[in-house]
Order: C-alpha cells, then structure tokens, then sequence
C-alpha cells in the first residue's frame, strides 16, 4: 500500500514552532490531575519542579540552555510515566540588573539619571520597560522546547508574590529575626548599594604591596607593615601581632602612631595573625576588612569608616577628605615617603572583589543595613539534608553545604535601589519603626502621622528565596498549593547551592514546615572545548541563538545533557554541536527507511496481538530480529537505571550509540535483505516499527522536536497499514506517550546477543577491516571460507546476511566445521572463528595497479634518499637519537614496499 513519504531532510526551522504550538494549544504542558478541575484525585502524588527564574530583562546564554534543557528533560520523563507533572515557569525581577539596564537607557534616550526623574517615575518607567522587554527571555525559553504550565507564569513583582514577600518579612520581624544596624558590607560605588557575596567576582590581578613603618609612640622604634591599600590606613584602629612572635613581643600593649594623622592605636596580640606571612604584623582597619572586623569583635575596637558611599575619603580621613580612594592611596604614600616612614613596595599578585555588574572594585564599608539573624534557620537547614529528607545530587556538595551553612553569617537583605520589594517599615520622627501586612497610617508605637517608609528595597534572593512556595498561592492555602508542594527536584548549577538553593531551603522550612523540595540536582559550568571558562575576553562565548539558528535546538540540547554529568562542568564547542545535527539527520533518514517499509506492506493480516510483540512471535524471528529485541530490552533497562542515578548524560549516549550503530548501522542494513523475503517481510517491518517507536520514546526527553515529529509521521504510517494494531494504544502525541518500562533479564537475550555478535558482527567487522587494509573496494567482489566448530549451521543460515554487508561473493563462500588451508595463505581469527579471504580469482582494476605502483615508487625514493643519508656523515656527526629516528623511518618504508610488492602479486 501507499504511504506519504517523509521529507528528504529534516527542516528544523519550520518543525519546532509547529510542533511547540501543538503541544501548547493541546494542554500538554499541564498536569493531567489538576486540583482547579473536575476529577482531581489527592491520592496521585504530583512531579513538580520550579524553574529557576532568569532575569525578566535577561537575555538567553547557554546556562539557561543548559537549566532548561536538563528540567525539561526530567518534567518530559515524568510525564511519560503517567505522572502529573508540573512545571511552574517565571522570571525574576532582578533589582541591580534591571535598574541598570533601564538607568543607561534612560541616559541614552533621555540623558536623565533616576535621582533627576524621581522615584515613583522610575519606577514606573521600569514597570514599562519591563512590559516592553519582560517576555523576550521567556519566548527565548519556549524555543528550547520547554514545557512549562505557561498558565501558571510567575513574577516575583506580581501581587500574588509581593504579598508572599510582605508575610515573610513580616513574620521575621515579628519573631526577632530581622534587625536593623551598622555592619561591614560589600559596597558597590559604582552602583551606591551593597551587594550580596553572589554579585561579587573575584580575579586574580597584578597589585602592588606597600611596606612601611607603624612607628611606636614616644620611641624611633617601629613594627614593619604592608598592605595593598594605603588608603585604608586612615581608618586603623590597632596593629595585631601573634602572641608567640618573638621579633614584636615587647611591642605588645604598647602604642603605635597612625601615620600621618597621628592617632595613637595600640599594638594588639591575635592567634589569627601569621608570623611566616609578610613581615608578621598586620594593620587592623575593621571599618573594610572582613577579617579585621572579627579580629575588632574579639578586641572590642573602635571601627573608623573612612569611604563614603562614592568611595571618596569621608572627615575621618583629614587632609585626604572629598579624594577618591585611588587618588588618595597616590598622594598618601607620597606623603609617607617624605615623613620617612616608607620601607619598599614590591609588585604583588592577590584577588581582588569587583562588582559582577558594574566592574569596579566593591569596599568592605560599615553601613547600616537590614539583615536576617540567620543561625536558627541555617540549623534547620542543616538537619533536613543531615536526616535525608533533601538529597543533594551529586552528594560530594552535602559537605560543600554544610561548611557555608555552620560558618554562615547575618544575612544582608536591604539594597540601596528603587527596583523592587520595598521594605515594608516606616519610621515616625520619634525614631520607632513600625511594619504590618498592611500599609500602616499612623505610627505603631507612639501613633504619630508623620510617618515615612523605608527607602531600601529587598535582596532579590529574599523573594526568590520564597519562590517554589509563593509561585503556588502562600501564604494562602491554595489548591496548587496543598496539592503541588513540597515540589520534588530543584535543579540548578552548583554556582548558587549557597545563594539560593540554601536559602530556599530555610525559608521553606521556616514558613510552610516541610523541605521545599526533596532532591537538589547540582548541574556544572558550561566552559569551551579547551576546558576554559567562557567570557567576552577570551573571545569564546558560544551565543546560544545563533547555534539553534544554525543547527536546530535538538542538536544543543542534546550537546549540552550528553556532555553533562551531575556536578561537573560541561565542554562546549560548535563542532560538537553540529555533529548532533548529524544524528538528527541520521535518526530522519531511519524514519524515512521505517515508515517506506511500512508503505510495502500489502494488506495480509499482522502476525502482532493486540499490538504487542507475542512469544509466539519470537519463533519467528530472524537472528537480527532476536538480536536487536534483546539489545532494545537491554537499552530501556539501562536508561531507566542511569535515569534513577541521574545519569542523564550517560543515558543519552546509550540511545544515542544504539540508535546510530546497532539500529541504524546493523538492523536496518539487514532488515534491507530481510524486506524482500515475502515470509520476513511482515515480521521485519513489525520489529522495525516495534524498535523505532520505543527508541523515539527514550530519546524524546533528549531531542523533543525531531522525535515528535517523527513519531507522528511513524504513527499515522502505522494507523494506515496492515500492522496498525501496534498503534493501538498510542496517543496522539508523543509527548504523553507510555515511557518504555524495563523488564526482567530473560535467557534468550544474552544467547541472541552472543549469536549475532560471534555469526554476523565479528566477521563481518573483520572483512570490513581487511578490506581497507588491502585497500579492497566493496566492488571488487571475492570470496570467503568461515570455520566455525560450535556454529557452522547458523553461518549457513547467515551466509547471504554476512556476505551482503561485507561486500564479498555469497556465491564463491563457504562454511565448515573443520578445515585445513593448503598453501600459504591470508587468515583472520575472530574468536572461535578462522577466516580465510578467496582471493585468487579476484581481478583488480589497473587504477588500482596504477596506485600500487605510484606508491612503491614513492616508497623506494624516501628508500633511496635514507640510505643514502646514513651511509654519509650524517650517522657519525648528528645526534644519536636524531640518527635513530631515521632509521626507524627507512625501516617502515622498507616495510611498506615490501607490503605493496606483495600486494601486487
């Protein structure tokens, strides 16, 4: 009978659109048990992940391609397998990123900063830009094949979930658990707020060390010091030396003098300090240093801020007040040089913190800032990976989590910015604060009128920190949100386990009192083909756009989670990715071969029950046939097992290898013979639907669009055919067809494998490779004879199989059990099988001669040059191992002739 044909080539560009707008007008990206619906069953435990929300005003790069590709992967795994499965998608506000970006438009389009515009216009201006550029990053996300419930998109500046921020912050504050006081931050002066440790980038950079004297009070005696930061010895409050050190012992309780200013500071002892490091006494500044602020906590120190917010010297900082730190750490030391208290500088290599956004370099500075009292939510935190209810995959990253989280300090949660969740506090002239979940109108406390609100708004993370909870109603106790939480996975990169993963986690457990979710999948880094990190000065960033333009999103998809493993970072190079486009291609050509076959069914009844392949059937079954049954058992049992231990990577190459070589390079060569035996040809094209279909469906989570489309095309031939009860119970979308179960090991399956291996793959593996030894063209016809004491009778049987696809005469081939060769002649062993190629009634081409012939004449000239050159001085006067390097190459060449003269013959 007549089918369509497929296409010739897979057209990605006009597929993927189509099939993604199929699959959402269908209502195949939300969960099939809905508590909002009729029929909603409780009892069905839901699969749930939370998308990590990307920057509203962000662009794709390739580690949202590698997020996405590898959550959508699980969400299509578990929908396969009958599970409700959700996937709730949204963006986050991203506070500093997205007022920067629309701060420069501002200054481009307007050339107006925000402080001229004003707050309430700013923000209003960003909720515009928000609504202009908010939905490019989630259409980008839709291009990779994502399928999230788009019905349940989330915002963190939505209603719903600014709510959820105002009930957080409140219940904190409400517990004690958010103060408000001067700490030592990461400030930002480009940006003029603090940042959080995540904003912060640290580099490896040329600096310089400044040695100089730290002189004693009422003595000419001093203590050698060196720092990277003159500047910063305005705002010294102490020396430190280790109680042990010999050289500055006596020093100890006595007084120092601040250069310069002239302020008396006194000499301190502290087991932190090291005496083999510099020159053994440190400058203690603990208004910017972190250390130094602890090393004062212990010493009860003054603490002296010397920076404002604009990072200029500030009126502790005397002459030096209203400089820049960089101009003021010049003329400083110039002034040190000529009070003679300069030792040395040297240049010197060290990390330095600059801001991830702006560039600059962030100042440990004390400010007054909100935070989170952190211990007792970190505790928490701690017992529900140490009790198990949360796994951490891969498990290497528990003890990475449990250092942050029992050396974990008050979280900073207020920002100097207008973009975002306002801190919910107003403060009344009498100095008391008051907060609610509602705007209040008078003062808390004392009732005053004359209220205003905090000028801060909310780390961004606190409210992403909420997200797997708020995104489904908290604090309201919504149906999503008794049914869908606790979610199951949070997949993320291993990039953000503390800063967002671990503060998930707290604030999870804090608020609904159960684990927001039960498995943290840690993905790696996405780094170039040579292993190195990708960045605009390196020059290597692959734009993850252009690939898909280039090569479709199947091909980057399947790049990323074949190179991933869990925790490890990921190579990446075009090549790699165009090769894939290769296999889409390869797995097209498949299709079209199937569903052709399918086509050249008359309509004799099928020898399939009820679409399932029956044991009765297998009788039937050719060597092949029983072969790749067996290997396509042996593939969904190992997938489902590396799917359990999240080896995704490993999965995709086992598809990937069964596909492309046993299917493709093997069955489907054979199944071509197999097609035009009329006894064969029904069964053939049975186990060839039967192979492809159950293939397609491990390889979708991997590849969606090309499969889908395929399986369609492979459905509807199906449907139209003779063998059309093995469609049966397919659905009409592969996206909700049955995920292939795994069954039990059965005997037959090794002995098949072993069969096929010893009778058709070995041999013809070693006819295939003799022939390019011998540079023996697939035209050039000979014979074979096979000895095989244990299988003589199936190499009969497989004659015309083994001759056909190692291109030798089935005619001029032979089998025995027993056999001895007369003569001199070419043998190959193969296991328990000898090969002997018949080639003496074998003509050869005089092209062929011709090329002998040209190559033994190049052999014999390198011959004739090498021996000439070792016969001369050459082997006396150039060094031995030179010497025996051309020998070794005269030997080869000599060998080679030798080869060719035979050949010839």
């Amino acid at each position: 009978m007549t089918q369509p044909e497929l296409p010739k080539a897979y057209d990605f560009k006009s597929t993927e659109p189509r099939i993604y707008e199929m699959w959402e007008q269908g209502g195949y990206f939300q969960p099939w048990n809905d508590p909002n619906k009729p029929g909603f069953d409780p009892d069905i435990k839901p699969f749930v992940i939370s998308i990590p929300p990307p920057n509203v005003t962000g662009e794709l790069h390739l580690g949202h391609a590698m997020f996405v590709s590898m959550e959508d992967l699980m969400i299509r795994y578990h929908r396969m397998k009958g599970i409700p499965t959700l996937w709730v998608p949204g963006t986050d506000h991203a506070g500093i990123a997205t007022q920067l970006m629309v701060e420069r438009d501002l200054l481009k389009t307007e050339e107006v900063t925000r402080e001229e515009l004003g707050r309430e216009e700013f923000v209003k201006r960003t909720w515009e830009w928000k609504k202009k550029y908010g939905g490019i990053i989630t259409t980008q996300i839709r291009r990779l094949g994502a399928s999230c419930d788009w019905s349940r998109e989330r915002f963190t500046l939505d209603d719903g979930l600014s709510r959820a921020v105002r009930e957080a912050f409140v219940r904190l504050y409400e517990k004690g658990l958010i103060y408000r006081g001067p700490r030592l931050i990461n400030w930002s002066p480009g940006l003029k707020t603090a940042v959080s440790d995540l904003e912060v980038e640290y580099s490896e950079e040329e600096a310089t060390l400044y040695y100089f004297k730290y002189k004693l009070q009422g003595s000419d005696e001093f203590i050698p010091v060196a720092t990277i930061r003159p500047e910063t010895i305005l705002g010294d409050t102490a020396v430190a030396v280790h109680p042990d050190d010999e050289r500055y012992k006596k020093y100890i309780g006595r007084n120092a003098i601040v250069p310069i200013l002239n302020r008396a500071i006194p000499v301190i002892a502290d087991d932190y300090v090291s005496m083999e490091f510099g020159t053994g006494a440190l400058k203690i500044t603990p208004g910017h240093d972190p250390n130094d602020y602890a090393i004062a906590q212990r010493h009860n120190l003054p603490i002296i801020s010397v920076l404002d917010t604009a990072a200029k010297v500030n009126e502790n900082g005397g002459p030096y007040k209203g400089q820049d730190r960089f101009e003021a750490r010049k003329n400083m030391w110039a002034d040190m040089k000529k009070a003679g208290l300069v030792i040395k500088t040297e240049p010197y290599r060290t990390t330095i913190p600059r801001s991830q956004r702006g560039g600059e370099i962030v100042e440990p500075m004390i400010s007054t800032q909100w935070f989170v009292t952190i211990e007792p939510l970190a505790q928490a935190a701690l017992e529900a990976v140490r009790d198990g209810r949360i796994k951490i995959v891969p498990e290497r990253f528990e003890k990475v989590y449990f250092n942050w989280l029992e050396n974990i300090k008050d979280w900073c949660i207020s920002r100097q910015l207008w973009w975002g969740h306002r801190i919910p506090v107003w403060y009344c002239p009498n100095g008391h604060m008051t907060t609610g979940r509602e705007d209040p109108t008078q003062c808390g406390t004392c009732g005053s009128t004359e209220i205003h609100q905090d000028e801060d708004v909310l780390d961004t993370w606190f409210s992403s920190g909420l997200w797997p909870f708020s995104t489904l109603g908290w604090p309201d106790e919504t149906p999503d949100l008794k049914y869908f939480y606790p979610t199951s996975y949070m997949e993320t990169g291993y990039d953000i386990l503390f800063f967002w993963v671990a503060r998930m986690i707290m604030l999870g457990l804090e608020f609904t009192g159960e684990a927001p979710f039960h498995t943290v999948y840690l993905h790696g880094l996405i780094r170039d083909e040579h292993g190195r990190k990708m960045s605009k000065t390196y020059g290597n960033v692959i734009d993850p756009l252009i690939v898909m333009d280039d090569f479709g999103t199947d091909a980057l998809r399947f790049t990323l989670l074949v190179g991933s493993s869990p925790g490890n970072d990921t190579s990446l190079s075009v090549k790699k990715v165009e090769a894939n486009r290769n296999f889409a291609n390869k797995i097209w050509n498949v299709g079209r071969f199937v569903i052709s076959a399918i086509a050249s069914l008359d309509h004799r009844p099928s020898t399939i029950d009820n679409g399932q392949l029956s044991i009765v059937d297998r009788q039937k079954w050719s060597l092949a046939d029983s072969w790749i049954q067996a290997r396509l058992r042996q593939l969904v049992r190992d997938v489902e097992r590396l799917f359990q231990n999240f080896q995704y990577g490993e999965a995709g190459r086992h598809i990937y290898e069964f596909l492309w070589s046993d299917f493709a390079d093997w069955y489907v060569e054979i199944a071509k013979g197999q097609l035009q035996d009329e006894e064969s040809k029904a069964r053939t094209v049975e186990t060839l639907v039967h192979v492809f279909d159950t293939a397609l469906r491990l390889l979708h989570p991997f590849t969606p669009f090309v499969t889908e489309d395929l399986w369609d095309h492979l459905r509807n031939a199906v449907r139209n055919s003779p063998v059309f009860a093995l469609a049966a119970d397919w659905p009409n979308a592969l996206i909700v067809a049955k995920w292939p179960e795994p069954g039990e090991p059965e005997e037959w399956e090794e002995s098949k494998i072993a069969d096929f291996e010893e009778v058709i793959q070995d041999p013809v593996r070693a006819n295939r490779n003799f022939h390019a030894e011998k540079n023996i063209k697939p035209s050039q016809k000979h014979g074979v004879t096979y000895v095989n004491p244990y299988k003589a009778e199936l190499f009969r049987e497989y004659l015309p199989t083994i001759s056909a696809l190692s291109s030798t005469d089935v005619e001029q081939s032979f089998v025995y059990e027993q056999y001895k060769p007369s003569g001199a002649v070419t043998s190959l062993v193969v296991g328990s099988t000898e090969i002997y190629p018949i080639l003496s009634g074998m003509k050869r081409s005089e092209g062929d001669t011709a090329r002998l012939e040209k190559e033994l004449k190049e052999a014999q000239s390198h011959i004739e040059r090498l021996e000439k050159l070792l016969a001369g001085d050459f082997a006396s006067k150039a060094p031995a191992q030179l010497v025996a390097k051309e020998r070794d190459k005269l030997s080869a060449y000599k060998e080679t002739a030798e080869k060719i003269k035979a050949q010839l013959k």
